[in-house]
């Protein structure tokens, strides 16, 4: 696979796995404002560059890197509980799926891929986001934050996908938009795919296979795929 290319392909994989924010939902707006009301209710300044260290985490993690920040009194629980009900309120930016997101999971489904989430997120927000945007249907397995003991950028979680899925990991490849989840793919042994905002960035794409902005154009195969292609080479070549 090519860092940067799109004419030559990853090959035949036996399951996708796809990180959820930023990958298959455009959630960063959301996730950003709401960090950044959450930080600005503790008098906290809270940079771009602060804010791009949270992409691909654990709420849980970050809240404990900078616990210290909310007071000595303040406790990861009740932070993470304010960051919880924050979430509810009604003028954060809307969550949709990201663009092309719905074609590739069909066509992957249609080839014999099976198809994971491995978020940083919680059970009820990665149940809840992937219904809304009805998306649901196409995992077989969806791994959270609650699922796991360490997060991205350890391979805990795609490990966990894998085995879930019975396959290696070798046989996998993932699909994600931050530099914590390009990480644990790569650890995991899988190959990787950076896409979005990721696809875009010079750094985050040295650390993948193959770079894509459009998930619809996704070099991805399956045994279905690779059926077709072959069937095709053989007419083109009696041609």
């Amino acid at each position: 696979m090519s860092a940067h290319g799109d004419a030559d392909t990853p090959g035949m994989v036996r399951a996708a796995l796809f990180d959820l924010d930023g990958t298959l939902i455009d959630s960063e707006p959301r996730s950003r404002a709401l960090w950044r009301r959450l930080f600005a209710g503790h008098g906290i300044e809270c940079g771009e560059d602060m804010l791009d260290g949270f992409s691909g985490r654990r709420s849980r993690e970050v809240i404990e890197e900078h616990l210290v920040r909310f007071g000595r009194h303040a406790t990861a629980d009740q932070v993470r509980e304010e960051l919880t009900a924050l979430n509810g309120e009604p003028d954060l930016p809307p969550v949709r799926l990201v663009p092309g997101a719905d074609r590739l999971l069909e066509r992957l489904r249609r080839s014999g891929v099976a198809l994971a989430v491995v978020t940083s997120g919680g059970r009820d927000y990665a149940d809840d986001h992937l219904t809304r945007c009805g998306i649901a249907g196409h995992f077989t397995t969806v791994v959270t934050a609650e699922d796991v003991i360490h997060g991205k950028p350890d391979p805990e979680g795609y490990l966990l996908a894998c085995r879930r899925l019975g396959v290696a990991p070798g046989e996998a490849v993932v699909f994600e938009d931050s530099a914590a989840g390009l990480q644990a793919g790569r650890r995991a042994g899988a190959r990787c795919i950076a896409v979005g905002q990721a696809a875009r960035t010079p750094a985050l794409c040295r650390l993948a296979d193959h770079a894509v902005e459009d998930l619809a154009r996704a070099p991805v195969i399956g045994p279905a795929d690779t059926d077709v292609s072959r069937r095709r080479a053989g007419t083109g070549a009696a041609g």
